[in-house]
């Protein structure tokens, strides 16, 4: 969006900023794509602007790519449009398809920017292990028939705790920006036949957290130490780390800002 026009958005009467929750697997990621092709933007614009009665342009946490989903991603706009916030939700949610909801709706400050004013992302991965896969699943997670070693899985991800320079999980095509980000959760949870990575950073590469998955899975096959995986880390070179994980396991779950009027549910 060009400089001119943001501040012509700007000058409308309100922002507005909601949470939104999306099953991504019919739609080609988030940010919006040239028709035939369809992201949850383009659908998201579309009835925003039914309801508030003038043109709505997006902006996002984060750009989740084809098949990813969220649970807590958020966006915020501009517009003159005198809806109540509280019928927000309601109201875009009458017209919306089943696989994208609005959870919540918030008056925003002047200068509050979805994707500027992030503090933290939190990102979840599911694995779903053993021989046979589970149809009511298969569009949520990774189907991997073996077992996994979890107790490596574990030790691998807590070396990545910390302020680290990313490059050798970085997928080429993303913004050209810093490699270096600080990630203060980075947790493998079991529970039965279920594995959830759980990533919390104050930013993410292009393709990162898929990265790290693919190849925390090939230490938890036992193709990898965790003392491999620190030096993949610390190599900053893509083609040391592994294949990337399938988008269908990855959600975008929360997004914490520096907002009072900004509330979000307890983990």
């Amino acid at each position: 969006m060009k400089r001119e026009h943001k501040e012509e958005m700007k000058r409308r009467a309100r922002n507005i900023c909601l949470i939104v929750a999306y099953d991504g697997t019919d739609y080609h990621g988030f940010q919006r794509q040239t028709p035939p092709v369809v992201a949850v933007q383009n659908v998201l614009e579309e009835k925003l602007s039914r309801v508030f009665g003038d043109a709505v342009e997006l902006a996002a946490a984060g750009r989740t790519d084809a098949g990813v989903h969220a649970a807590g991603q958020v966006v915020n706009f501009f517009t003159d449009g005198t809806i109540p916030i509280e019928r927000v939700p309601r109201a875009v949610n009458s017209l919306l398809p089943p696989d994208i909801v609005v959870d919540r709706a918030f008056e925003a400050d002047r200068n509050f920017s979805a994707l500027h004013s992030a503090k933290e992302k939190t990102y979840h991965y599911r694995i779903l292990t053993g021989e046979t896969p589970n149809p009511f699943l298969c569009r949520y997670a990774w189907h991997i028939r073996q077992s996994l070693d979890v107790t490596a899985m574990e030790n691998a991800a807590k070396i990545l705790l910390g302020t680290h320079d990313f490059s050798s999980f970085r997928a080429a095509g993303g913004a050209p920006i810093s490699p270096v980000r600080t990630m203060a959760r980075a947790e493998c949870i079991r529970n039965g036949w279920e594995i959830s990575f759980v990533f919390t950073a104050d930013g993410f590469l292009y393709h990162m957290v898929r990265n790290l998955v693919g190849t925390l899975a090939d230490v938890g096959r036992g193709l990898l130490s965790p003392e491999k995986f620190a030096l993949i880390l610390a190599s900053r070179d893509r083609q040391r780390a592994s294949a990337t994980a399938p988008a269908c396991g990855l959600c975008l779950t929360r997004v914490e800002y520096d907002a009072d009027w900004y509330e979000l549910p307890e983990d």
